[in-house]
């Protein structure tokens, strides 16, 4: 009964901003590491940010630092990625994921053992 479900994707123009929320189904999400992945088309899957469980670590792909920040709302049992000065480059379906092998800790060369997926989000940036 393991689920994730990802929701806040649409349209927005090049500059604009999008706040995306992961909500679990059957399980308590902030004792999880969890994920946000994108993949655009043509493209291969790639991971994005992560937030750890153990000590709150954030980290991010190179191309959104500055732009992007991971959180959790541990009342509402979400993580959120604020995206900000959104370019066209970053249109892509928006996933977010844990790993139930390890749940702890941010694994920075994006692999996972045991992961569980959400069905994803739409972000497209276009004037």
């Amino acid at each position: 009964q393991v689920q994730l479900v990802e929701s806040g994707g649409g349209l927005v123009q090049p500059g604009g901003s999008l706040r995306l929320s992961c909500a679990p189904s059957g399980f308590i999400l902030k004792y999880y590491t969890v994920y946000w992945f994108r993949q655009a088309p043509g493209k291969a899957r790639e991971g994005v940010s992560c937030i750890s469980y153990r000590t709150g670590r954030t980290i991010y792909v190179d191309d959104v630092k500055g732009r992007f920040n991971i959180s959790r709302d541990n009342e509402q049992d979400t993580v959120v990625l604020q995206m900000n000065n959104l370019k066209p480059e970053d249109t892509a379906i928006y996933y977010c994921a844990t790993d139930l092998a390890y749940r702890t800790t941010c694994n920075s060369d994006w692999r996972l053992t045991n992961d569980y997926w959400g069905q994803g989000t739409q972000v497209t940036v276009s004037s």
